[in-house]
C-alpha cells in the first residue's frame, strides 16, 4: 500500500510530495487515514533549519491532525479500525514508539518519527492518537492536537490564571490565539493580544482579547503600564518565538510573582538575556511543554468545550490548502497571514 506524502528532503528547500510505500505495522503502531493535518509554526522551523543540524533528513513532517483508523498492529488496545483519532505530537497513554521508516519507489528510505500528518495515510505510535466520536468534524479536529492544548493548556495547567488576573500574549498565531481563547475561558480581567500584524490583532479581539498592541508600531512598555496601571503583568505568554519579545514579556510581568511562560522557539544557538535582579524581586520565567497537556485526560476537555460552543474551532482556521499546497502554505505561514492552516487530503 502506498501514500503521498510531504518530505522534506533537504533544510532551506521546498517539501518534495513523493509516493511512498507503507510499512508493515509494529507493535504499538496504528495507520490512520488523514483527514486533516494543521500546519504549525514547528514544522516550518524545520523546513528552514532553524532547529540546527538535521540528522534524520530525508524524512516526513506534521504533528497535529484527524482521521480514521485503517488497521491497528500488536498490542494495540487504544483504537481499533473505524475509529475516529485526533493526532497529537503529545504523548499520551499507549505505546510509545518512536520512529518507523517509508521507502521510496527506488527502495530509498524516507523517515519518520512518532507522528506524521503531511500524508494521505500515516504509521503513527499508540500514544499520540486519542479516539473520539465520529459525530466531530474531522476539519476541527487537528486544532485539538497542539493549538489548543499547547496555547490553552499554557493557560490552564501552566499557569493556572483565574479570575481578575492579567496577560498579555505576544504573538497570536495558533497557539496564541488559543492562549487568548484560554484565558477568555478562565475570565482574566485584562487579556492583551500583541503581534505585528494588525489583522491578526483583529481577531484576537473576536477571540477574546480585550486590548491589542502592535509591536512594531507602539510602544510596548507604555501601553502595558497605562493597562496595568504600571502594577505589572500577573502573566505574559510569549509564543512567537522572537527574542526581543521574549524579554519584553519576563520585563513586563509584576515583581512579587509576575509568571513569564516560554512557548516559542528561537533559531538553534540564540539566546536571551535578562537581569537576575529581577528574579531575585520575585519575577518568575518557565518555559512550557504542549501546556503540560495529558492528552488523554485533557483533550476531551477540550473536545467538550467544543461540543458546547464555548470553544468556537472553526474562528482559528485562516485557510485550506491541498497536500501539493504545502509549501505554499509554510510560505504563508512565514509572512504572518494564517492563524492556523489547514492540509485537508483528498
Amino acid at each position: 500500500m502506498k501514500t503521498k506524502a510531504a518530505v522534506l528532503t533537504q533544510t532551506n528547500q521546498s517539501l518534495e510530495i513523493e509516493e511512498l510505500e507503507i510499512p508493515t505495522l509494529k507493535e504499538g503502531q496504528v495507520l490512520v487515514k488523514i483527514a486533516f493535518s494543521g500546519v504549525c509554526h514547528s514544522q516550518l522551523n524545520e523546513v528552514r533549519g532553524l532547529k540546527g543540524v538535521d540528522n534524520f533528513l530525508p524524512h516526513t513532517l506534521g504533528h497535529e491532525g484527524s482521521g480514521i483508523v485503517q488497521e491497528v498492529g500488536p498490542g494495540v488496545k487504544k483504537v481499533t479500525e473505524g475509529n475516529t483519532v485526533i493526532l497529537t505530537w503529545i504523548k499520551g497513554n499507549g505505546f510509545d514508539i518512536p520512529s518507523t521508516t517509508y521507502r521510496r519507489n527506488d527502495g530509498s528510505v524516507v523517515n519518520s518519527g512518532a507522528i506524521s500528518t503531511f500524508m494521505n495515510y500515516a504509521v503513527v505510535s499508540e500514544n499520540r492518537v486519542i479516539p473520539v466520536s465520529n459525530e466531530h468534524s474531522l476539519r476541527e479536529l487537528p486544532l485539538l492536537g497542539c493549538a489548543i492544548p499547547t496555547g490553552a493548556g499554557i493557560v490552564f495547567n501552566t499557569a493556572k490564571i483565574n479570575k481578575g488576573e492579567t496577560v498579555a500574549v505576544f504573538g497570536v498565531g495558533g497557539v496564541g490565539l488559543s492562549a487568548i481563547i484560554g484565558a477568555r475561558l478562565r475570565e482574566a480581567k485584562s487579556i492583551i493580544a500583541i503581534d505585528i500584524f494588525n489583522h491578526k490583532l483583529e481577531l484576537a479581539r473576536n477571540l477574546g482579547a480585550t486590548h491589542t498592541i502592535n509591536f512594531k508600531e507602539q510602544d510596548i512598555a507604555a501601553c502595558l503600564n497605562e493597562i496595568t496601571h504600571n502594577a505589572g503583568l500577573d502573566f505574559s505568554i510569549e509564543a512567537s518565538g522572537n527574542r526581543k519579545a521574549m524579554e519584553l514579556a519576563f520585563n513586563s510581568i509584576r515583581t512579587g510573582g509576575g509568571l513569564c511562560v516560554i512557548a516559542g522557539n528561537l533559531p538553534a544557538g540564540e539566546t536571551i538575556s535578562i537581569n537576575p535582579i529581577e528574579l531575585i524581586k520575585g519575577k518568575q520565567i518557565v518555559g512550557s511543554w504542549g501546556g503540560e497537556t495529558q492528552p488523554d485526560k485533557d483533550i476531551p476537555i477540550y473536545l467538550n468545550l467544543y461540543k458546547t460552543g464555548k470553544l468556537k474551532l472553526n474562528s482559528l482556521i485562516t485557510q485550506t490548502y491541498k497536500l501539493e499546497e504545502i509549501n505554499q502554505a509554510l510560505d504563508e505561514l512565514e509572512k504572518g497571514m494564517l492563524g492556523r492552516g489547514l492540509i485537508e487530503m483528498t
